[in-house]
């Protein structure tokens, strides 16, 4: 069964030990912010961010993890692919920067690397390796107040449900996440209005790939030996970084 995150937007407390759990777990160094970046805390060096809203509302923000995700169908050489977790992951050594995920994406998540001599795209994974070592990822784990929590994703949208009827009048009478475009893996439960994490955009139920699935199919063929030219050059560029690496380390052992 494919697995999810529930995060209740009532019970988050803006502390932030998510975000630093997650850059902590993938290893992501300090971000250098950019005059194009969107102002919502997400970049390649942070994959979670904590957007705040009026009257103490933190709501956090990562990658949805859709069920049927129009990055993976707009991807044209598999970079990217949904697992059987229900995470979405990346593989940057297939990726040829062309961003058409972060076109496709409606809730704007993947991010451009522009420190990399090799730009890729960077995203939440799910903490793929943890959930593969039945492990759940290091944002719910450390979370102190249980405002996101793991789990099957079936029963977490049980326990939203149950917690709606529990409590007349705290949230609004809707899971974000069990329906909209095919259905996502992360999910929320909130007393506000959680549109803003679309840019407003109503989105309907129907999965995007089948939208931009047809659209794939009429690019032009020209663009597969483009690709072949820019997998080419980013085999070049990352050989030529490696054996600079090991002249330096040649070079290193002989000095000493």
């Amino acid at each position: 069964m494919s697995k999810a995150i529930l995060t209740d937007i009532t019970k988050c407390i803006g502390c932030l030990k998510c975000v630093s759990a997650c850059k902590k777990e993938n290893k992501l160094e300090m971000d250098v912010p950019r005059i194009w970046q969107k102002n919502d805390g997400l970049s390649a060096e942070n994959w979670t961010s904590i957007i705040k809203k009026p009257d103490n509302h933190y709501i956090r923000k990562q990658c949805r993890h859709c069920l049927e995700p129009a990055c993976v169908t707009v991807c044209p050489v598999g970079a990217l692919h949904k697992t059987e977790t229900g995470a979405v992951v990346y593989d940057k050594d297939k990726c040829l920067g062309c961003r058409y995920c972060m076109m496709a994406c409606p809730y704007g998540i993947p991010r451009y690397d522009w420190d990399e001599p090799v730009p890729y795209v960077r995203k939440c994974i799910l903490c793929y390796d943890r959930l593969k070592n039945n492990q759940q990822p290091a944002c719910t784990e450390i979370c102190p107040e249980q405002a996101t929590i793991f789990g099957e994703r079936d029963e977490l949208i049980k326990l939203a449900h149950q917690r709606i009827k529990d409590n007349p009048g705290k949230y609004i009478d809707k899971v974000w996440g069990e329906y909209e475009i095919g259905g996502t893996s992360v999910l929320y439960l909130s007393d506000i209005d959680l549109g803003f994490l679309s840019y407003n955009t109503k989105l309907g139920t129907k999965p995007l790939p089948q939208t931009t699935a047809p659209a794939m199919k009429s690019v032009p063929y020209a663009f597969v030996g483009m690709g072949g030219a820019m997998l080419g050059l980013n085999w070049i560029i990352r050989r030529r970084d490696a054996m600079g690496k090991t002249e330096e380390e040649k070079k290193e052992a002989t000095d000493e």
